[in-house]
């Protein structure tokens, strides 16, 4: 029996690159109510707290999560280069509970088991490990600005498979407490674990073609079943 999560799941109403992409039909839905439904089905949060400053997501999910903590971002958060630790400085004010769990709606592919595991992944290496975030594993030859090989010595040809692995945070899963967000202001503590993630599941939207992308992959995932 795991102690109780929160999950927090902050969305803007604007996005530069890919306007109203929180809301926007996704497969048939509105994108964001994709995660809120894996965060449902995944059995392992007790409250999912949605913050955003739009009208249109607000009055969505009052009809469709009425089981949902809806909090109304204020204006000094509002700015696209807010930092997120802020908004969620903010956001465990608004809530009880010690343990969170952060996603972004723009992961629509995140599976609800993936929740679940990741959660079962933190309490058991915790409090060894004082927070979790997810990655995808890279394992191609990377370049600093510099011309310099970053992973790999450029003199000595390896098979990219052979490579040592490097770490892309994918901003999927992010789980912290209360205690360590407060203390450090940043989701990410002094003893992080890693948590891997296949890089179709952790496609994150970003840009236009990334949502079509990712509507093909969602799509592809249904039809198979």
């Amino acid at each position: 029996m795991t102690p109780p999560v929160v999950a927090l799941v902050p969305m803007r109403h604007t996005s530069e690159r890919v306007p109203g992409k929180n809301y926007r039909p996704f497969a048939g839905r509105p994108l964001y109510r994709h995660i809120v439904d894996a965060l449902l089905s995944s059995g392992a949060v007790d409250l999912i707290a949605l913050d955003t400053d739009s009208d249109v997501i607000m009055e969505d999910a009052a009809r469709h999560y009425p089981q949902a903590r809806l909090i109304r971002r204020p204006e000094h958060l509002r700015a696209g280069t807010t930092s997120m630790n802020e908004v969620l400085m903010h956001d465990i004010l608004q809530v009880e509970g010690e343990y969170f769990l952060q996603t972004h709606s723009t992961n629509p592919l995140l599976r609800p088991e993936t929740v679940a595991d990741a959660i079962h992944r933190f309490f058991a290496a915790y409090p060894g490990h004082d927070s979790l975030f997810s990655v995808t594993r890279l394992q191609e030859r990377l370049w600093d600005a510099q011309g310099r090989g970053i992973n790999h010595d450029p003199a000595v040809l390896l098979r990219t498979q052979d490579l040592p692995p490097v770490y892309l945070e994918n901003s999927c899963l992010y789980i912290f407490t209360r205690s360590t967000l407060q203390a450090r202001r940043n989701r990410i503590g002094e003893r992080p674990l890693f948590y891997e993630i296949d890089p179709v599941e952790a496609w994150d939207i970003d840009e236009e073609l990334d949502f079509r992308i990712a509507e093909y992959l969602y799509r592809e995932r249904v039809d198979r079943r």
